[in-house]
């Protein structure tokens, strides 16, 4: 089946849930994009392949990686990254993606993003991995900054000067979590706009937006990403500021835990695609 040119448009788009997906269906909303994780579609067939199918027969598609672990001191999973190219060549997505963690060391798997140090051989690996990753799925990659609950003794870069080196070493592009900004600098102690600004706009080919809970301890509060709320006025007030600055971008609206009714995901979704068409209007500043 082919699906035509696979472009994401500048809008924003939603995390496809399969109990929306018959709304959708029936209803076919104006939404610009979705998203998948492609480790929930790495199946030989059935509903879910056929639900993505009647999905991406009317809206362009991305697939935000969770599997690939390319943190980890071994090399990506050479089966998980044919299944990966299986679901590219079938679905034609317009971004492929995954994030700057690991999750797997040999035959061990963690249901996690785990953190890696920000260190010159950490940079190596990441590298490596990416390479080989981009040369199977034979498309570039976006990399998502993560979100950090504690530091690793001994660093040597900052995590943007990290992102930003692998980016220019191996030709992938980076997706840029507004919340996991926020969230690690209310963590970590660090401006969170600071953080975002640090990053040149060639490079950022996505957005997400999520919301997060808050965890409240005698040591003080420790936010924890949950994707389970709505985006709260913090993370929208700098994502308004990253707009302005780079120009509008693919954005993603993730709500994966207690998803709400498809019309409270949807309006979430209207919201930064308001955002984006006001600022489109303006130029980006230098």
């Amino acid at each position: 089946m082919s699906y035509g040119p696979p472009d994401i448009p500048c809008r924003a788009g939603a995390g496809f849930k399969l109990e929306h997906a018959g709304e959708i269906a029936s209803t076919r909303p104006d939404i610009g994009w979705f998203e998948v994780h492609p480790e929930n579609y790495m199946v030989e067939g059935g509903p879910r392949l056929a639900a993505l199918d009647r999905l991406r027969a009317d809206y362009p598609l991305s697939l935000h990686g969770v599997g690939l672990s390319l943190g980890s001191v071994t090399p990506p999973d050479l089966a998980h990254l044919k299944n990966f190219r299986r679901l590219i060549d079938r679905f034609e997505p317009g971004l492929v993606s995954d994030h700057l963690s690991w999750s797997a060391e040999g035959s061990t798997y963690f249901a996690d993003l785990l953190p890696l140090p920000m260190t010159g051989e950490a940079l190596e690996i990441v590298c490596r991995n990416v390479a080989i990753a981009q040369d199977v799925l034979r498309r570039p990659l976006l990399i998502e900054n993560p979100s950090v609950y504690a530091g690793f003794e001994g660093a040597e870069l900052e995590e943007a000067d990290f992102l930003i080196a692998l980016a220019r070493r191996t030709g992938c592009g980076l997706l840029l979590d507004v919340n996991n900004a926020y969230v690690s600098g209310c963590n970590m102690g660090f401006d969170p706009a600071a953080y975002l600004d640090a990053f040149p706009g060639d490079l950022i080919g996505e957005i997400h937006l999520a919301g997060h809970t808050v965890e409240r301890h005698p040591e003080g509060e420790l936010l924890i990403d949950t994707h389970s709320t709505a985006v709260p006025d913090p993370v929208w007030l700098l994502y308004e500021a990253l707009v302005a600055r780079i120009g509008p971008r693919p954005t993603l609206i993730e709500w994966d835990n207690d998803v709400p009714a498809w019309p409270v995901l949807a309006a979430e979704v209207q919201k930064a695609d308001a955002v984006l068409a006001a600022l489109a209007r303006e130029p980006a500043l230098a």
